[in-house]
């Protein structure tokens, strides 16, 4: 690993976090715990050698975990130290700073954890005082609750026993109705999303969404 070699705090956090994808492999964990090939899946771009290596790195700096499942998983997942989880802030003061960008591309391509991840940090409780609603929302490969509660977003990597409301759609459909590029009646006309339950609290969940910064 490389080093900026300053007695400077900022200088020493970039030695731990500042090689490139590493901070979004912290971003993948922020929901839960993941497998290899799930944050593989979950990052277009990146090869297993250097989600390898970065993973290695993350583990020797304290920032991330390996962690081996019992049955019936048996299977090792990566998840945040409590230290590591302590990033939570900076991911989403960055992504507040980055969708400011004239040079961000709304239509690239977005990993699912990256997308759920956008709606809490666009989330304006104001917007929808008063609501509580649990929703499932399920990616092809990927399963969230969003339990909103008095207005309050929390999200988790689970799949809910009795929610108001559940969405089937792709991460790419989903990062577009949070930004606004696309409204539920339009991707549901598009076949795009797909809505059982309460489908007033699914447009109450994206009116809490902005239009604008």
């Amino acid at each position: 690993m490389r080093s900026y070699g300053e007695a400077c705090a900022t200088a020493h956090a970039l030695d731990l976090v500042g090689e490139r994808w590493a901070l979004l492999v912290v971003r993948d964990l922020l929901l839960g715990p993941k497998r290899f090939s799930d944050l593989e899946r979950g990052m277009p771009g990146i090869n297993a050698r250097i989600l390898a290596q970065r993973l290695r790195e993350l583990e020797e700096a304290a920032v991330v975990r390996r962690r081996r499942l019992g049955p019936p998983v048996s299977a090792t997942v990566y998840e945040l130290t409590e230290w590591g989880a302590d990033l939570r802030p900076v991911i989403t003061h960055l992504g507040r700073w980055g969708r400011r960008s004239p040079r961000l591309d709304p239509d690239a391509d977005i990993g699912a954890d990256a997308a759920v991840l956008a709606l809490r940090q666009r989330f304006d409780p104001d917007a929808v005082a008063g609501l509580t609603a649990t929703y499932a929302l399920r990616f092809e490969y990927d399963q969230f609750t969003i339990q909103v509660t008095d207005g309050n977003p929390h999200i988790t990597r689970e799949n809910p026993a009795d929610p108001d409301a559940v969405l089937i759609t792709d991460p790419g459909t989903f990062g577009a109705l949070v930004t606004k590029r696309l409204t539920v009646h339009e991707a549901l006309a598009q076949e795009r999303l797909t809505v059982t339950g309460d489908r007033a609290a699914v447009e109450r969940l994206f009116a809490a969404v902005p239009g604008t910064e």
